[in-house]
């Protein structure tokens, strides 16, 4: 194993949780910054699938996740009226991997917190500079304070200051698409653990269970970006859904208050390095992706938990990193090429995108998600 006395890992969101719990649990030498002054997690829903909980379970974290959430058993691809074009069994998909559980994202970052109790975690703290050499590197903080470290794990998001740093200012593109989020506490729409598709022209609406009788739904529309102010986005919302069918109207119709809906333009990057001598990125930082396949942060679950292997088991750390990306990039570069397939068949011609669900949707799911079964 490499010689390594402190890592750092920068970011408190959902990658780096996971990085620095998987670190813990290994007895490698880690803390963590957060540049927000608490735990704050944004966001409303998240899916995580079954190569997710996978990793999570394997850092005893698992259960806790299964607990806050709600089992995710099926996956439903519905027209616009929310009839039925097909169905996947996800369990049958998934085999013995684990559960998929939908889950408030909140509520996510909750149930990863036991991960890393006991280990430095400074909140409010940002990174200003890295210089580093052959052996180590030196990090600048926010609060005027420099350390030194064997290794710098960037787990700091899309907007990456450890990439920027390291790599260059590397922007992110643009999908060409928007989301509207939401969380509403009505009864089960789908049915208790199923996550349905309803696919419109252009655009689609979303619906997953994430736990006591709470629904998280999202509308995803092609478009170019635009701003959509606070006041009156709910009636919005409701006015460029009106033709969809009942059960989205009945989740429309729950919703109450313009800040209840989350506006975002959908973003993905692809960059071609993912680490620096003794400094290397995971999750988003590395490798942003659409998330229409709903695998962004178990991607992130994946690298914490390879790169943590590598940094175990390799002779130097710059032989760790290397064999951590060489490890990672084929997989993750899969996942990305098949979230944009994916995208652009759901919002493809309308007669033609049915008729192709309705003969072949489970064989696509298989084709997408098969290759995720087996251990990264």
């Amino acid at each position: 194993m490499a010689n390594i006395n402190r890592i750092l890992v920068v970011g408190g969101g959902v990658a780096g949780l996971t990085t620095a719990a998987a670190l813990k649990r290994h007895d490698l030498p880690v803390e963590l910054v957060e540049r927000q002054d608490t735990w704050w997690a944004p966001g409303a829903g998240f899916l995580v699938h079954a190569n997710g909980m996978r990793m999570l379970t394997s850092l005893g974290l698992g259960s806790g996740v299964e607990k806050a959430g709600a089992l995710v058993r099926r996956w439903h691809f519905c027209d616009q009226q929310g009839h039925l074009l097909s169905e996947t069994d996800l369990e049958a998909l998934w085999d013995d991997t684990g559960p998929c559980v939908g889950i408030e994202r909140p509520e996510l970052q909750r149930a990863l917190l036991p991960g890393v109790v006991d280990l430095r975690c400074r909140l409010g703290t940002s990174v200003t500079t890295l210089v580093q050499d052959d052996s180590r590197v030196r990090v600048g903080f926010s609060d005027g304070s420099t350390c030194h470290y064997d290794v710098v794990i960037g787990a700091d998001g899309m907007k990456s200051t450890v990439r920027n740093l390291i790599l260059g200012t590397r922007s992110t593109s643009e999908l060409g698409a928007m989301t509207w989020r939401s969380i509403s506490q009505i009864s089960p729409i789908p049915g208790p653990t199923a996550i349905q598709f309803h696919l419109g022209d252009g655009c689609l609406f979303g619906f997953m269970p994430i736990g006591r009788r709470r629904i998280y739904g999202f509308n995803y529309v092609i478009t170019q970006r635009f701003h959509d102010p606070l006041e009156g986005r709910l009636e919005r919302l409701r006015h460029r859904l009106r033709n969809f069918g009942p059960r989205v109207q009945e989740y429309l119709g729950a919703l109450e208050r313009d800040d209840q809906v989350i506006c975002s333009t959908m973003m993905w990057m692809e960059i071609k390095e993912w680490h620096a001598g003794r400094v290397v990125l995971v999750g988003d930082a590395a490798h942003a992706s659409s998330p229409m396949m709903g695998q962004g942060g178990c991607m992130a679950m994946e690298d914490a938990c390879v790169l943590t292997e590598e940094l175990r088991s390799a002779r130097t750390v710059e032989d760790a990193l290397a064999s951590y990306v060489r490890r990672r990039k084929p997989r993750v570069e899969w996942v990305q090429r098949q979230s944009m397939g994916l995208a652009n068949l759901l919002t493809a011609s309308t007669s033609a995108r049915d008729a192709m669900l309705r003969e072949r949707g489970a064989q696509l799911m298989q084709d997408r998600f098969g290759p995720l079964v087996p251990p990264p």
